[in-house]
């Protein structure tokens, strides 16, 4: 992005039209629209209606599954299909949402989510259609490839269009609406199917919020970035080409650690979600306890991330406050590995699960800031996306390993696990996913050091004219960054004119 100063510079007007018009620029200040919250809206529905979309089969599989003549393991696939596209399909992707832009990859990513819903529908409006699977399967992959575009998308558009003490809160917004979408699901589809006739109503209802994400990404979204940065960093915001800054990427030493360390995360949560019923009915605890546990993992998280963000947004201690969680994260699951392997802890079980979701979830729009603050001037997409795609390989690693590491146990009669084999032994699973846990836990606090590049530039660039308008709630210069001084006005320019909505003089206002 090259700023206002070119586009407003004539190109006749010469070397010095260009030099005025860059006093002009520095006198205007950074500016924030009002519009950037319209974006935040959209980009935060459509993740969270993709992440329905995602698991909107799994609650109810077996009704599912009879309604439409398939099998458990077909049902199930129509969930891991989001886990298969995102790996190969995540590189694209990437290069995308840098290359193309944020307006145009999220209105791609809104249009492949609402055909997605649409074509996965058909097969329960159409009785006479062959095949359903072939139409769910299809559907559901358009909604997959959606939702590589739309994970991606929240800190590029915190760093695009918020100033710098909201972009953790914007970023936190848009990064939790899609661990608020799976739990809607798991509380949503058992509510509306009671019977297999249910099935195309729950159907129906799905395809509503992905409609109306489509809508208002395709009607309000008309710019990937406002005609002017809120930030310094913004005004430097993707300056790497692609293939180099991925270069960049693999070269710094923090951010591997960081994206290493993180994506095994991911894989721990990912395997606990999908694993919870299955760890928990060895031991007797119900399916209706199991997915209590699940929403308190996600709601507390969901707090956490609300608490946390607000935090950082006015600190700027992302690593202090990475490094903490992500210790705290590792006891809980330490004590979920151990207390789950134990009968007639229900109250106990249900407040780690919560710990273990306020910990752990709460720390991941932190990373994505955190990734961006030490990969800068690397794209925000490239920066966040690489996380992610790492997250899903080790993912796929770590529900493989726990899988591989189950063994049968005979007996039980306390089990209630509803399956026609003898109940699993996690045991060893268990183990590993609190020992993986730990130890990138430890990986992390005594490795991980990294300067805030992004910060640093922004520290050293003019301070806003407009400073009171577009900051009214907070110190435009907290205390961790000192006050510059103001750029010096040019006798020849005078501000004769106010602005509206923080835009800052214009023009004909000098």
């Amino acid at each position: 992005m090259a700023g206002a100063a070119e586009n407003e510079a004539g190109p006749a007007d010469g070397q010095p039209r260009a030099a005025g018009t860059e006093i002009l620029v520095r006198l205007r200040g950074y500016r924030v629209y009002a519009r950037r919250w319209v974006f935040l809206l959209a980009v935060s529905l459509l993740s969270c209606s993709n992440a329905t979309l995602w698991l909107s089969f799994a609650p109810v599989a077996d009704t599912f599954a009879k309604y439409f003549h398939l099998s458990v393991e077909q049902v199930n696939w129509l969930s891991l299909i989001y886990l298969v596209l995102s790996i190969p399909f995540g590189l694209v992707s990437i290069w995308f949402l840098d290359s193309v832009g944020l307006r145009g990859a999220t209105i791609l990513g809104a249009w492949l989510n609402f055909l997605g819903s649409i074509l996965r529908s058909l097969p329960g409006i159409i009785a006479s259609l062959q095949y359903p699977f072939a139409y769910l399967m299809v559907g559901q992959s358009l909604c997959a490839l959606a939702q590589t575009l739309v994970v991606f998308s929240p800190a590029k558009l915190a760093a695009l269009w918020f100033p710098e003490h909201q972009r953790a809160t914007a970023n936190m917004i848009g990064t939790m609406s899609n661990p608020l979408g799976i739990l809607l699901a798991n509380v949503l589809s058992p509510a509306v199917v009671k019977k297999e006739e249910d099935i195309l109503l729950m159907l129906g209802i799905y395809i509503i919020p992905a409609g109306v994400a489509c809508l208002l990404a395709t009607t309000c979204l008309c710019e990937s970035v406002p005609p002017t940065p809120p930030s310094a960093g913004a005004a430097s915001s993707t300056s790497e080409k692609f293939l180099d800054g991925l270069k960049l990427l693999v070269k710094n030493k923090a951010y591997i650690i960081l994206a290493l360390c993180f994506g095994a995360g991911i894989g721990i949560f990912s395997s606990f979600s999908a694993f919870l019923e299955q760890i928990l009915c060895v031991k007797g605890y119900s399916n209706d306890f199991a997915g209590l546990c699940g929403a308190l993992f996600i709601v507390f998280g969901l707090l956490g991330a609300l608490g946390l963000g607000l935090y950082v947004d006015r600190t700027k201690h992302f690593t202090e406050a990475t490094k903490i969680g992500f210790c705290l994260t590792s006891m809980a699951c330490v004590a979920f590995s151990v207390v789950s392997q134990l009968r007639g802890q229900k109250v106990w079980l249900a407040v780690i699960c919560s710990l273990f979701g306020f910990f752990g979830m709460s720390i991941a729009p932190v990373v994505m800031e955190l990734a961006i603050e030490c990969s800068f001037p690397v794209g925000e997409g490239a920066a966040t996306g690489l996380v992610f795609v790492l997250g899903q390989m080790e993912g796929v690693l770590v529900m493989v390993l726990m899988t591989v590491l189950t063994t049968r146990q005979a007996g039980g009669t306390f089990s209630t696990c509803q399956h026609g084999d003898d109940a699993l032994d996690w045991t060893a699973s268990l183990l590993l996913m609190a020992g993986l846990c730990t130890a990138c836990c430890c990986v992390f606090v005594l490795f991980f050091h990294t300067p805030y590049r992004r910060l640093q530039v922004e520290a050293r660039a003019s301070p806003s004219i407009q400073e009171n308008c577009v900051q009214e709630d907070a110190d435009p210069f907290p205390s961790w960054q000192s006050h510059p001084k103001p750029p010096a006005l040019p006798p020849q320019l005078t501000v004769t004119g106010e602005s509206n909505d923080c835009l800052g003089p214009t023009p004909g206002d000098l």
